[in-house]
């Protein structure tokens, strides 16, 4: 079993849990994915407000049958007790093979034990031509 990271955060374990979010994410698995929220987590990704692992498990299900190829990169941007913000890119390619970047920042808050319970996500996509992957 691996240890959670819990807050409050040093660089160190900041780098750490942003690092095994892009893993988690990377694996387009909602079922290990959702194990890093509260039951009763709250999101905001977009548009979309999501409560509990319930609905963002069908959420994650959902993006990751729309976004094929996804690949994330995730960055610390800051941090603080139990907050951390990142900035992320990631790339993916929809039903009809256009390939799309999309860009954004997080912020998220964390319980004692070091589960997140509020995620907000703000992204914007940009087409992009299978020649301008980076990821």
């Amino acid at each position: 079993m691996t240890k959670i990271l819990a807050p409050p955060f040093t660089e160190e374990t900041a780098r750490a849990k942003v690092q095994a979010a892009e893993n988690a994410w990377n694996s387009r698995d909602p079922d290990l994915v959702v194990l890093a929220y509260t039951p009763d987590s709250e999101w905001r990704n977009r548009d979309r407000f999501l409560a509990g692992r319930e609905e963002i498990h069908a959420f994650l299900t959902a993006k990751w049958i729309k976004e094929r190829e996804y690949k994330l990169k995730k960055e610390l941007w800051a941090f603080t007790g139990n907050r951390i913000a990142v900035r992320f890119e990631y790339e993916w390619q929809d039903q009809d093979d256009q390939w799309w970047r999309s860009y954004g920042n997080e912020n998220w808050e964390f319980d004692n034990a070091g589960l997140m319970q509020k995620r907000f996500a703000s992204i914007n996509d940009v087409s992009i031509s299978e020649f301008q992957r980076r990821l």
